[in-house]
């Protein structure tokens, strides 16, 4: 089923051409995730409101990126969102088309921002499981939605932002980081087996290394098995690997953790075998950009596609 535009959805396709969306015929797009650290418009909890430099930085951030589709964490209320997008679209950078997705935690959220219209959202805000005979829900839930770049091409977007490494008296913080991911996992598996050659892209905060239980989850075996994107640096390191054959010993990491003052990758963009076909790794790339630890404590990934069936 890799005609996107088949006759289910031949009616939206044209709908969108006809609506004057931002449609075009590029033959490239690239998708984003950054985690804006608490990009809040007031107080909540413990969390304080972004200063106006912050802010600063994070457009410029953004703007540096360019890119056509953005899934973001956490992000305030809606009105946070569209402060945000207001203030690039008064930079150049206009996302007509956004999703919010309102989950159990109610001081930050995912989103999404995007120059293409969406066919499809499905919200993810009430899924949960059981630990240690104890019901949880998924805190900040996840956004789904379909893609629409061109009349021609779709792809479906799950987006994510996994619990944190920070200590709750309810149940040990990795516990619940791999119960979540185990939650999307069985998303990404109803799509896979709906499509076995859907165009996904599951990206976002997953707060766990690549080896971790959790990011081995999502990630997978086999033939349902994503691929991970590895963005790095583009500092002129060379791309070969290490002697052992391991990944090569380019600069990826996203996050700065305070508390250990430890630098890894937790931010991920992992792709269904039908999107991988699409995926150009020379546009993909970790943003490295002088201050950028004024805008969040993570940096911005990025990766590129074409834009046609392969």
């Amino acid at each position: 089923m890799r005609d996107r535009c088949g006759t289910p959805l031949k009616i939206v396709c044209l709908l969108l051409l006809v609506s004057g969306s931002a449609l075009t015929a590029a033959d490239t797009f690239t998708i984003a995730t950054y985690n804006l650290e608490n990009y809040l418009d007031a107080s909540s909890g413990q969390r304080q409101p972004k200063s106006e430099t912050s802010k600063a930085k994070i457009r410029e951030s953004i703007v540096a990126l360019k890119a056509d589709v953005l899934a973001l964490q956490e992000v305030g209320g809606a009105n946070a969102l569209l402060e945000l997008r207001s203030a690039l679209k008064a930079a150049g950078l206009d996302y007509p088309h956004w999703e919010f997705v309102r989950g159990f935690d109610t001081n930050i959220h995912v989103a999404v921002l995007s120059r293409f219209p969406f066919a499809a959202r499905r919200p993810r805000t009430n899924d949960g499981f059981l630990l240690n005979g104890r019901r949880f829900r998924v805190s900040r839930g996840f956004a789904d939605v379909d893609v629409q770049v061109s009349a021609d091409y779709q792809f479906t977007l799950l987006t994510a932002h996994l619990k944190s490494r920070r200590e709750v008296p309810q149940a040990d913080e990795a516990d619940l980081r791999e119960q979540e991911a185990i939650v999307l996992r069985g998303i990404i598996d109803d799509h896979l087996k709906a499509d076995p050659n859907i165009n996904l892209v599951v990206l976002g905060d997953l707060n766990d290394v690549k080896d971790s239980r959790p990011v081995r989850t999502l990630i997978g075996r086999g033939r349902t098995a994503l691929t991970d994107t590895r963005p790095a640096e583009r500092n002129g390191d060379e791309r070969s690997g290490s002697a052992s054959g391991l990944s090569p010993r380019n600069i990826t990491w996203t996050y700065h953790f305070g508390k250990e003052d430890t630098y890894s990758r937790i931010d991920y963009i992992l792709l269904s075998r039908g999107l991988a076909r699409e995926w150009n790794s020379d546009g993909t790339y970790v943003l490295s950009l002088p201050g950028w630890g004024i805008a969040s404590d993570h940096r911005p990934i990025v990766a590129a596609f074409t834009a046609r069936e392969r």
